[in-house]
């Protein structure tokens, strides 16, 4: 199904405790009905080629197509799922007791892209804590990883993937990491994943000046996508916006065009190996929202599609914890 919202209408269909995009969502996802929202912008768009290739590809995703997947990753198992979590304080945010969760799950080839909406029923004893820092008890990480984990395990014939890495914005608490474990205890190996987005730290990419013995100089573009600085043993910087002359006949190509890029921080809680491979994963995981055509997003699809249907279900108190299908939502 697909709605207008005409620009002339946002003071009705978006306010402090109402959002019209997020009840139609949930309105859709109780009867199976996938939903495309359309504004004012479809209609006065004058890059015809971009938008027909945007409306194409959600429609076809909505209509249960998978339009790409990740290319073999060397170094990453075949076997290997990726899950996002994200939090939200349902209700008004200065006594809000309760975390409602998301939880999505897909593998390497795009399939089982599925969300788990779940609501803690553990009451968050520091409600100042739980605004900066959402969290889960042990027993409330445990119920939703399990739930997650039901799902890869049902399209894959009941097999436990190799490797399963959890990726969510702030920091694991400790009861947290002993939850997930306690879910994933027939998986071999589990990484988690802190991604945080506020990095205060920035890069110059120096060249050649092309005189003898030179000094270097600032090139006139970011830092390459794709660099990585390991900062420690489990903390790594990498730049997922950033120079990607790759993609343009012209030479260097910067998304967006304007602003120093921020890296990425990640910081491995639970996990072997390489950061750098933990680092590729993220970058990868960059191209996989179908729900846009640029290049990269700033963040993982693992954080990106998780925070959309968080956001959702804080603000539409009726919707049950369930599991649902990526195209109810997007």
């Amino acid at each position: 199904m697909l709605v207008h919202f005409p620009d002339s209408w946002t003071s009705a269909t978006r306010t402090k405790f109402f959002d019209a995009h997020d009840a139609l969502k949930a309105l859709g996802a109780k009867y199976s009905i996938p939903t495309q929202v359309l504004n004012d912008r479809v209609f006065t768009f004058t890059h015809t080629a971009s938008l027909a290739w945007r409306l194409a590809t959600a429609l076809y995703v909505k209509a249960a197509g998978t339009p790409w997947k990740l290319a073999p990753l060397k170094g990453v198992p075949a076997d290997t799922a990726y899950i996002g979590l994200a939090y939200a304080l349902r209700g008004d945010q200065r006594d809000a007791h309760y975390v409602t969760c998301c939880s999505q799950v897909f593998d390497m080839d795009g399939g089982g892209m599925q969300f788990v909406a779940f609501e803690a029923r553990d009451p968050v004893a520091d409600v100042a804590e739980a605004r900066r820092n959402p969290f889960l008890s042990r027993d409330g990480m445990r119920a939703v990883l399990a739930r997650s984990l039901e799902l890869y395990q049902g399209r894959n014939g009941g097999n436990l993937p190799k490797r399963l890495v959890i990726h969510k914005t702030t920091a694991f608490k400790q009861d947290e990491i002993e939850g997930a474990f306690d879910a994933l205890a027939g998986v071999p190996e589990v990484e988690c994943v802190e991604v945080g987005t506020a990095s205060c730290w920035r890069g110059v990419w120096l060249i050649e000046s092309g005189r003898p013995k030179p000094p270097t100089k600032a090139s006139g573009y970011p830092v390459p996508r794709g660099t990585v600085v390991i900062r420690s043993g489990n903390s790594a910087l990498v730049w997922v916006a950033g120079n990607a002359p790759q993609v343009s006949s012209k030479g260097d190509y910067y998304q967006g065009k304007k602003s120093i890029p921020k890296p990425l921080q990640l910081i491995r809680h639970t996990g072997r190996g390489s950061l750098e491979l933990t680092a590729h994963e993220a970058l990868a995981l960059t191209k996989m929202d179908w729900n846009n055509d640029a290049l990269y997003d700033p963040v993982p699809v693992s954080i990106r599609y998780s925070q959309r249907l968080a956001r959702t279900i804080a603000n539409v108190p009726d919707l049950p914890g369930n599991v649902y299908p990526y195209r109810l939502f997007m």
